[in-house]
């Protein structure tokens, strides 16, 4: 019988066992797609139908996994087009009604899970009868759909909490964690694990013991393990653990934990079919919201495509750095060295003296054991990485080194003495990344005789963890050193964007918006612990201050006046909160947390707490604004600075604005960085709200008359990429 199948292939054995293989047509991994779904709706009707099928088995064809889930790309297209919660609720529900069927076909049906299933993939196999997972530690299962603000929508939030309970089943859907398959099977989520080869064979074998082809919730009398309900005993403990869970730092702004818990409570109390309605109610709550589809275009779409290196020139040969030199062994040049030393890359890590040097290594060897610690690698896997760096004092170890990256402190002559040496050492044609976050690099490279080869490489810290890089094109950067630039991030498995040259470049210049802000609220008066929690409520992993005493005061303060002595341009330099930091240097003697105290106090036991004496140096104001209105003032100062970034042709890119903010710089992910949070808004209105703010607070919130014409044409920075009409030409302002 001819099925007209397009993403599956059906085969049935002599004794009468099926297997459904899934196959995606033009995919690396089997995704849910129209296709898929189809394919699925006659198999289901022809296993029911046919007398001589006595059961079926579900499994991948691909060896990267069994089902990956929805296809993110079609659902923040959806999303953009102005999604109407009816149709959202079809798309669950008609997922849900194939699986629901599945599962009541009146046949027996196994998945046999041979790689990762997460999301709809793991609800298919949970709407399978039994599940026989793969015991590689890379077929993971899970629900992160929370990730993206989306709930399972095709039976997670009701199939799970019925199988293994709602206390075990909770944290998974609302963390979005990945679950290996030894706890997967002590969980209950599978009934077994093997190995690849023969899981075919497991699910056959039971299919062939005659099983019964029924769930556990459709058995009359089912109970829910653990009980349900408000009176459930676990129900007080496991839903303030979970409104705990939903609420951890995000400050409300993440609409997704709060459904799925509303989701579990309401639906768990109710018959399966009438669960799985009331969970596309709140899957059509969430995909119709601005937030799933920030985060989904933003996290997952964009840096996808960034990681995939899409802003390659695409004329370039491909290369691979076999060798690299960092230059300056201190908190950055140690990060780059290690990084590289993990991707399999050979370093030579070079600073003043040789005990630097050794320094430096020490703090990667103690990195890597705390990690052993915690079960990640081997001592060979350690001993390895170690292996690959090399310490020294000699630029003459850097002459076969295809990249080097100078990590010298922020200082034009410091780095230019460095240049020189590096560039006389250097084979011809070894790229030279500067990691600067402020000095423009056309300026630095002044110093290079091979400016076609220089480019700026800004890492953030701790290099180990954060997932930038952004890349700064100087004036005389050649297309072979911008491709050669973002190959060497895809070999750090970074995520990089690409800016013009620029005093602050892109983030540091919108990060220093937040910092200054912060501290400029302090001077009007308001609260510290008000500024703080504020900032936090917004989304923000840290408040203005603690992030000013971490980086020191002192830092900033220098920062500041070097733009004067460089002659920086009025409207690079982000000052409004600069009285405060001369105050806390000069006056307090309280530059920062590596100087013993700034706006917080470290104690050597407990935690920091906010330094008592800010309420004599900065007097409050006897009426405090709302947090409201502070979280409002951090996300519209830095948005705005993104958009004259953008009019100043620094970022050509929405993609790369929106990645920047938010895994640079810590802009709230609910936004889906700066420039989706202009668009989020309405540019209109946004610039209401920047001549609001600027007739209250000053001109740093004035909107440029190029902004103003932008609302007034209804400008979306997304659907038009970024730059309506900037000049092509590269500004400098060296």
């Amino acid at each position: 019988m001819n099925l007209g199948l397009q993403a599956t292939r059906f085969d049935v054995d002599a004794d009468g066992v099926g297997v459904i293989t899934i196959d995606v047509q033009g995919r690396s991994m089997n995704v849910l797609t129209p296709e898929l779904m189809a394919d699925l709706t006659k198999l289901i009707a022809h296993i029911s139908a046919e007398p001589r099928i006595r059961g079926a088995i579900v499994t991948s064809g691909k060896t990267s996994g069994f089902l990956a889930g929805a296809d993110l790309n079609n659902l923040v297209a959806i999303c953009e087009s102005g999604v109407t919660a009816a149709s959202a609720m079809k798309i669950s529900a008609d997922l849900s009604s194939i699986f629901r069927r599945l599962e009541t076909c009146g046949k027996p049906i196994a998945a046999a899970i041979n790689g990762l299933a997460l999301g709809g993939g793991l609800e298919l196999c949970l709407a399978c009868h039994h599940r026989v997972l793969s015991d590689d530690p890379k077929a993971v299962v899970g629900f992160p759909e929370v990730k993206v603000g989306l709930l399972p929508g095709a039976g997670g939030t009701q199939r799970l909490p019925r199988l293994i309970g709602i206390p075990a089943a909770l944290p998974l859907l609302l963390e979005g964690r990945h679950v290996k398959p030894a706890e997967a099977r002590a969980l209950g989520i599978v009934h077994g694990v093997g190995r690849p080869e023969e899981l075919l064979s497991l699910a056959r074998q039971w299919l062939l013991s005659a099983p019964k082809a029924e769930q556990p919730w459709d058995v009359k009398g089912f109970e829910l393990p653990g009980g349900v309900g408000p009176l459930a005993p676990h129900a007080p403990q496991t839903f303030v653990m979970g409104t705990a869970l939903a609420s951890k730092g995000g400050g409300g702004n993440y609409p997704a934990p709060f459904a799925i818990l509303s989701s579990v409570f309401e639906g768990t109390q109710l018959a399966i079919d009438r669960g799985l309605r009331v969970e596309s109610k709140y899957f059509a709550k969430l995909l119709t919201s601005p937030v799933a589809r920030n985060l989904m275009r933003t996290l997952f779409v964009n840096k996808g495509a960034a990681d995939k290196l899409a802003a390659r020139p695409a004329a370039q040969a491909k290369s691979a750095a076999t060798r690299i030199g960092v230059i300056g062994a201190g908190l950055m040049g140690a990060g780059v060295a290690h990084v590289c030393a993990k991707a399999g890359i050979s370093v030579v890590l070079l600073d003043a003296t040789r005990e630097r040097a050794d320094a430096a290594i020490a703090n990667i060897a103690a990195l890597r054991a705390k990690e052993l610690a915690k079960g990640n690698g081997t001592q060979d896997e350690i001993d390895a990485v170690l292996n690959r760096i090399t310490p020294t004092t000699d630029f003459g170890d850097v002459a076969e080194a295809d990249l080097i990256v100078e990590a010298v402190f922020e200082d034009r002559k410091i780095k230019a003495e460095v240049i020189r040496k590096i560039e006389a050492a250097a084979k011809k044609s070894a790229v030279l990344a500067t990691n600067t976050s402020t000095l423009p690099i056309t300026g630095l490279a002044a110093a290079s005789s091979r400016q076609q080869n220089f480019i700026g490489m800004h890492f953030f810290s701790p290099v180990e963890k954060m997932p930038l890089i952004e890349i700064i094109v100087g004036a005389s950067t050649s297309e072979s050193t911008i491709a050669r630039a973002l190959d060497f991030a895809g070999q750090l498995r970074k995520t990089p964007i690409v800016v013009r040259d620029s005093p602050g470049f892109y983030t540091s210049r919108v990060f220093s918006t937040f910092v200054q802000e912060g501290l400029k609220m302090l001077e009007e008066g308001v609260a510290p612990a008000l500024i703080e929690n504020a900032a936090k409520s917004a989304g923000f992993p840290v408040g203005p201050l603690a992030i000013s005493d971490e980086v020191t005061l002192s830092l900033q303060q220098k920062i500041l006046k070097q733009q004067e002595l460089d002659q920086i341009p009025a409207r690079y330099r982000i000052r409004a909160g600069s009285a405060v930091i001369d105050r806390m240097v000069d006056e307090c003697k309280r530059p920062g947390r590596s100087a013993g105290g700034g706006f917080y106090d470290y104690p050597a036991q407990g935690q920091k707490k906010l330094w008592p004496g800010l309420a004599e140096v900065f007097k409050r104001a006897p009426e405090q604004p709302g947090s409201a209105e502070l979280q409002l003032r951090f996300l519209t100062i830095m948005a705005l600075e993104t958009a004259r970034a953008v009019e100043d042709g620094v970022v050509t890119s929405a993609i790369d604005a929106d990645l920047g903010s938010v895994l640079g710089i810590g802009y709230p992910s609910w936004t889906g960085g700066t420039l989706s949070y202009i668009d989020t808004v309405g540019i209109e209105a946004f610039v209401e709200r920047c001549r609001t703010f600027s007739d209250r607070l000053g001109p740093r919130y004035a909107a440029s008359p190029w902004l103003v014409e932008l609302a007034q044409r209804g400008h979306s920075f997304h659907r038009s990429g970024c730059v309506p009409f900037v000049d092509d030409g590269c500004r400098t302002d060296n």
